[in-house]
């Protein structure tokens, strides 16, 4: 396994980091933070979720939903924004160069405790945050079109994307605000002092262009489990899975993520770790049951419509977009097989009054799937090739 996920760890490793945001001279009003991607060295520029910049917005998050919104300038967030950017050891240059300064500890808990150690990260000394500004916020209008056609905005679709689960508490507000930033990310630009060379971050990764990885292929997810909380432990946690599904830029994994994750990268193993997606929602709830899939945005459309709107911002920012990752490789060149029969091998819906399930068709008119989905009592069994909408709204079986 080493040898097949090493590149893609490296590079996952390498790209991850924990942005955070507080308010100026209020460190009573807490701070927000999720994962993000290193996109390129000499800028610095980081890309990340746009979730944590709600509270900042001079408009309100409603402003996120407006009609043909697809991005907003950096001074659409409030003047007392702060943002620091944490990366890990291994985004170091490949000299290893450490940064001059003590490392930050890993809680505001720790700072009471005399002597205090440098905080550390898989035995080396953790980096220390960096300040960032914030060039844009962007969302992807297709990613956003395919999750309005597919879970819909009623209620009784029983679907909820917040980052905490259904028996947590969290007002209207804060949820109507996680759902409206769903689909938006930020471009920050992370601020270097005299003393601190821009090519301490990695070099600039490459991007997989959209549509081009199959359904099933193996995917790395590389996020920050609780954002910057404790980041000694829970820096750029690694998890991998597979491409589950895909509808346009929005795109299904069973790699396991956690809240906090949000913005994180998720990289192929093919392409020496080519940059797939980011996290979108790291956590699904069908009817306040957990859905063991996270939510996806491709990376390729998101990328392109960073540089249209970094042209059409100022001519400071333009420059930039020319410094974005580049789209690297072809559709893949798969062999093509026989199919064989039409009815061997296909995945169906199987309804039994108020049940449902998946089951698999092996030959004409036969069909298998699990027992508790076909109970005997039940004198009718409807089979359909693909799922109508309606029956989201039911308890699924295996």
């Amino acid at each position: 396994m080493g040898r097949q996920w090493g590149p893609a760890m490296r590079v996952a490793e390498q790209a991850g980091c924990v942005v955070s945001a507080s308010r100026a001279g209020q460190p009573e009003a807490g701070s927000w933070s999720c994962s993000g991607v290193i996109l390129n060295q000499s800028p610095g520029l980081v890309l990340c979720h746009g979730g944590i910049f709600t509270p900042f917005l001079r408009a309100g998050s409603g402003v996120l939903t407006a009609a043909g919104a697809t991005f907003l300038p950096g001074d659409s967030c409030s003047d007392d924004l702060r943002l620091h950017v944490q990366w890990g050891p291994t985004a170091l240059s490949p000299t290893g160069r450490t940064e001059r300064g003590r490392p930050r500890l890993c809680t505001p808990g720790c700072a009471s405790l005399e002597p205090s150690p440098p905080a550390r990260h898989r035995g080396r000394p953790l980096q220390p945050p960096h300040p960032a500004e914030l060039l844009l916020l962007l969302s992807c209008p297709d990613f956003r079109a395919h999750f309005a056609r597919l879970f819909g905005s009623e209620a009784t679709e029983q679907w909820r994307f917040a980052s905490s689960s259904p028996e947590d508490e969290m007002s209207g507000d804060e949820e109507e605000d996680q759902l409206r930033a769903l689909g938006w990310f930020a471009l920050l630009r992370v601020k270097h002092g005299s003393e601190e060379k821009a090519d301490e971050l990695r070099p600039a990764m490459a991007v997989v262009p959209l549509g081009t990885v199959p359904k099933g292929s193996p995917l790395l997810a590389c996020g920050s489990p609780f954002g910057s909380f404790c980041p000694d432990i829970f820096l750029n946690t690694l998890s991998h899975g597979v491409l589950s599904n895909a509808a346009g830029p929005l795109l299904l994994t069973d790699a396991r993520c956690l809240p906090g994750s949000e913005g994180g990268g998720v990289f192929t193993v093919r392409h020496a770790g080519a940059l797939v997606a980011l996290v979108a929602a790291p956590l699904c709830w069908k009817a306040r049951e957990w859905v063991g899939l996270t939510l996806l945005c491709a990376a390729a459309p998101l990328l392109r419509a960073a540089r249209v709107a970094l042209r059409c911002l100022r001519p400071s920012t333009a420059s930039l977009a020319a410094l974005l990752p580049p789209e690297v490789g072809a559709p893949w060149g798969l062999p093509l097989q026989d199919p064989g029969p039409p009815w061997a091998a296909a995945a169906v819906l199987v309804e039994c009054g108020t049940v449902w399930g998946s089951g698999v068709v092996v030959a004409p008119r036969l069909m298998v799937t699990c027992r508790h989905v076909a109970p005997r009592e039940m004198a009718r069994v409807l089979v359909r090739p693909t799922m109508p909408k309606h029956c989201r709204q039911q308890h699924p079986g295996q």
